[in-house]
């Protein structure tokens, strides 16, 4: 196995700009493995261990992104550090984009993950505190 690569990252979050563009949860936790940790900005902890809860989860924050307004979203400013053979730390910024493309929302977000055969998984994601 090799280290996560930038161009690893670069297709991994083009595939999670695209699921959201469904607003399906379920699509979305397709990108996440069991048991996931997501930890918000505020720092409190919520451990999921299946994927119902996972897509329940992302189902709910897309819903209300929608009520938002949001239509898509685009990441920038991704910084990749491997954590060894199978694994890597990926940070990006996340923008919530409105149909006229003004960013709606905004928030600098960190992944843990894992090489699961030939795809990265998340296992661990951080909102960074505000």
């Amino acid at each position: 196995m090799e280290t996560v690569r930038e161009d690893e990252a670069t297709t991994f979050f083009d595939g999670f700009v695209e699921a959201f563009s469904t607003f399906s949860g379920a699509m979305v936790a397709e990108r996440y493995q069991t048991p996931f940790l997501a930890v918000d900005a505020a720092g409190a902890a919520t451990a999921f261990t299946t994927r119902g809860e996972i897509a329940k989860y992302f189902q709910a924050a897309l819903d209300d992104y929608s009520t938002q307004g949001c239509q898509s979203c685009r990441y920038v400013n991704l910084e990749v550090r491997s954590l060894g053979l199978s694994s890597g730390l990926l940070t990006v910024t996340w923008e919530l984009l409105r149909g006229d493309g003004a960013v709606a929302l905004s928030w600098r977000e960190s992944y843990v993950v894992v090489r699961k055969s030939t795809r990265l998984a998340v296992c661990a994601s951080i909102d960074h505190a505000a």
